[in-house]
């Protein structure tokens, strides 16, 4: 369990750190053509890993059957859209605005443990859903009436498709789980299958929309690609130590770093109120893995 939590925790800090850095050198960019370009280099630097730490004894995808496949192809493109989704949403809006709302994740991921893999929902964890949700309300906060938050919150674009990005998020990481401990895919393999599945399902859309200078950003892409490599595999060792519902929150606390590093080095508005926005979903992540 110790073990988990700390990679869990590197994974958060790692992923923080990715999202300011999409935002502040990326912006503008297609997003389906930055995942999949990000996703390549991601997989050329994990590549000694998979050669050294799997097990090819049996064949590369020994004991790989319907399941196996199905989930990885599942995890594959919830990816894919999830992190799309969230690009679109921190095109549109900020940083600290975006993040606190998309890292509600834990809020659909222990539901969905409910019913597929019978999970009990305690008092402690309703409560947590109530806090994460309180999270939502702050960040969407101006003066006025006390519904006025949840209203910009439905119209706001940014928000729609931050939530909706949440959404695929939670199935992503219960399919983490499910392929990672229950059909036990070996995580050194998992990780470049699930990256290439999600690059391959955008790919068409990636060659419609190619970027403009492609050559000027190789270097930028590259770096991406060392940060995403490096977050799916301590995000792949936590997840294969802890349940779905325990990672996925303490992963998100990414949450706060993406929000510090938003208001301070990009000098977004309403950083203070955003901050306690995204402490209050910490809250709530933290209160449903209990």
């Amino acid at each position: 369990m110790d073990s988990g939590l700390g990679f869990a925790l590197t994974a958060a800090v790692v992923w923080g750190v990715y999202i300011f850095i999409l935002k502040r050198s990326f912006e503008g960019y297609p997003a389906a053509a930055l995942t999949v370009l990000v996703n390549t280099f991601a997989i050329l630097w994990y590549l000694p890993i998979t050669a050294t730490r799997t097990d090819f004894s049996d064949g590369v995808f020994a004991g790989f059957g319907t399941e196996q496949v199905g989930i990885i192809l599942l995890t594959g493109v919830m990816t894919a859209a999830a992190f799309v989704l969230f690009l679109r949403a921190i095109a549109d809006g900020d940083v600290s605005y975006v993040t606190p709302i998309n890292k509600i994740v834990p809020v659909f991921v222990l539901p969905l443990e409910v019913v597929i893999l019978g999970q009990f929902l305690t008092p402690l964890q309703v409560t947590g859903v109530v806090v994460a949700t309180l999270a939502v309300y702050v960040a969407n906060y101006e003066p006025g009436g006390f519904f006025q938050p949840f209203i910009k919150a439905a119209k706001s674009r940014p928000a729609q498709l931050a939530l909706l990005s949440a959404m695929c998020y939670a199935v992503s990481d219960l399919g983490k789980r499910v392929g990672l401990q229950e059909l036990a895919i070996q995580g050194s393999l998992w990780v470049p299958l699930l990256l290439f599945t999600a690059a391959l399902v955008l790919l068409p859309s990636a060659i419609r929309n190619p970027p403009a200078d492609l050559r000027g950003d190789l270097p930028k892409l590259a770096g991406a690609g060392a940060l995403v490599a490096l977050g799916e595999h301590v995000t792949t060792l936590a997840f294969a130590l802890l349940p779905a519902s325990i990672a996925s929150p303490v992963i998100n606390t990414q949450a706060i770093v993406a929000v510090v590093l938003g208001g301070v080095l990009l000098g977004e508005r309403y950083f203070r109120l955003r901050l306690v926005a995204a402490v209050l979903a910490v809250v709530g992540v933290t209160l449903i893995a209990i």
